[in-house]
């Protein structure tokens, strides 16, 4: 286990080397913390690491242009408020769906443009556990299973991303997070219901 401070010289180089070899690390997100591995190839690792099922994917964090590359088609309500900790399922461009924000986060920015790729990200917890929120419960319970922590604050924030569904009209909040929607609803209420679904 190291741990790495945010802004430490040498945090971004220990950061890319361990994602691109595939293997996730926690990182301090816009949010809250989170195990974040490169996408695609660090798919099976961060899975294994939750012990989570496959049939529920993991939240990919990417810059506009990655984002733009790997969705269908992005609706301007959300693209033009990106980056923002709003999370929207969306129409993927290879089909199925995928579930992708632009953070506002200058740190993880510049991962994702030194890498040249998106990461997932999902909360730092057992699947089907409460997610941790502060930096010293991460590091003792996953202290011997993650390689790399980076640490901003003892608590990065204690709420995740707002999360709603538009791959269809009238989009649906999934998650309500701390990103507040309520512009969305105010002005355009034919284009957003809200509902009670749960992730």
């Amino acid at each position: 286990m190291e741990i790495v401070h945010r802004k430490d010289p040498d945090s971004i180089r220990k950061i890319l080397t361990l994602l691109r070899d595939g293997r996730p690390c926690v990182l301090p997100c816009d949010t809250i913390y989170g195990l974040c591995a490169i996408y695609g190839k660090g798919y099976e690792s961060l899975k294994e690491l939750k012990g989570r099922d496959a049939s529920k994917p993991f939240i990919v964090l990417a810059t506009k242009a990655q984002a733009q590359h790997l969705c269908k088609d992005i609706p301007d309500e959300i693209f033009d408020r990106w980056p923002c900790a709003l999370t929207a399922v969306l129409n993927a461009a290879c089909g199925g769906t995928i579930g992708i924000r632009v953070p506002d986060d200058g740190f993880l920015t510049e991962i994702l443009e030194a890498l040249q790729s998106p990461v997932y990200s999902t909360s730092v917890n057992i699947s089907g556990s409460p997610s941790l929120v502060s930096f010293s419960e991460i590091t003792e319970k996953f202290g011997t299973r993650v390689e790399l922590f980076v640490k901003d604050k003892e608590v990065q924030g204690t709420l995740a991303s707002t999360l709603i569904d538009a791959t269809s009209r009238p989009f649906r909040l999934l998650r309500q997070g701390v990103y507040d929607i309520s512009d969305i609803i105010g002005r355009s209420s034919t284009s957003f219901q809200k509902t009670d679904v749960r992730l």
